[in-house]
């Protein structure tokens, strides 16, 4: 969107009201919410996965340095690129920034935090290291082997993260994840106090979005960032997976050129925007959509 249709948007927003923005990656949803933060005051508080790690504000696409210092962000690259990270762990931080007071813009693409904040998580004992290590080395259908009937009906049977964690669920507690999300507790934001976005975008226009951001990733030093990380790059660690990083790490292993690279990390992008614009419109059916680009 331009700055004069998120200033639009912004302004019809009460200024007391939670804020939702939800969106594919390379949209434009952190810009609306600056606009957002700026009409009507608030903190900007970050729903993206790959933006909670200090490796990474050029490849996850963090705001820059000049759009933090126009509002207040948070969880925006407060952890180490070793850290885990979970939905749980996520929702626990955004409870405490809420509770201080101002309101919440929380803007991002991982559907499952949106989820748990407006539907609520289920309170599931954290998995023993010695029970994901194992995991890490199973495949993908010995993985699905373990996981009970009715949590597999519900899961993208080809995330394997997703999979390995119904899978640690039984192993760790006895009881499917199924079972657990039975006895959800009440939501932290109930989407009935929200005013909650989605942006709706069109594909091709997307792509192009995709395509001309990396570019502008690359020239603005996402081969530095990957380059830190690469001697210390363990693929099953999540901020390890962040779209972008394994490509450019292997072009600096020598293993393709960067060409190649930047090609497989556009497709890689494309094909998560596809699976975020999925879920928003199975996921997100109560969200008020913004179709993109504004016609």
């Amino acid at each position: 969107m331009s700055p004069r249709s998120n200033e639009t948007l912004a302004g019809a927003i009460p200024p007391q009201q939670p804020v939702l923005i939800a969106g594919p990656t390379a949209s434009g949803k952190s810009a609306l919410a600056l606009a957002v933060a700026l009409q009507g005051g608030g903190v900007i508080i970050n729903a993206d996965a790959s933006q909670v790690y200090d490796c990474w504000r050029i490849i996850s696409a963090r705001p820059s340095p000049e759009e933090e210092a126009q509002a207040p962000h948070r969880l925006y690259g407060h952890l180490p690129a070793h850290a885990p990270y979970s939905t749980g762990h996520w929702l626990r931080e955004v409870e405490a920034v809420i509770a201080e007071g101002a309101r919440p813009i929380i803007v991002g693409g991982t559907g499952l935090y949106f989820n748990a904040l407006t539907e609520g998580l289920a309170d599931i004992p954290a998995t023993p290291p010695e029970i994901r290590t194992y995991g890490n080395s199973l495949s993908l259908e010995n993985l699905l082997a373990g996981v009970d009937p009715a949590t597999a009906s519900g899961l993208d049977l080809a995330n394997r993260a997703r999979v390995q964690r119904a899978w640690e669920v039984v192993q760790a507690t006895g009881r499917g994840l199924a079972e657990w999300q039975a006895e959800t507790p009440a939501p932290l934001l109930p989407l009935a106090d929200c005013y909650a976005l989605a942006l709706d975008v069109d594909r091709d226009w997307l792509a192009a979005r995709i395509a001309q951001r990396f570019d502008l990733m690359l020239a603005g030093g996402a081969l530095d960032e990957v380059r830190a990380i690469e001697p210390f790059h363990d693929p099953l660690l999540p901020a390890h997976k962040a779209i972008g990083a394994p490509e450019l790490i292997a072009y600096l292993r020598g293993e393709c050129t960067l060409e190649d690279a930047r090609a497989r990390a556009i497709i890689a992008t494309r094909q998560y925007a596809k699976r975020q614009r999925t879920w928003i419109r199975s996921k997100m059916g109560n969200w008020q959509k913004i179709p993109l680009p504004a016609t």
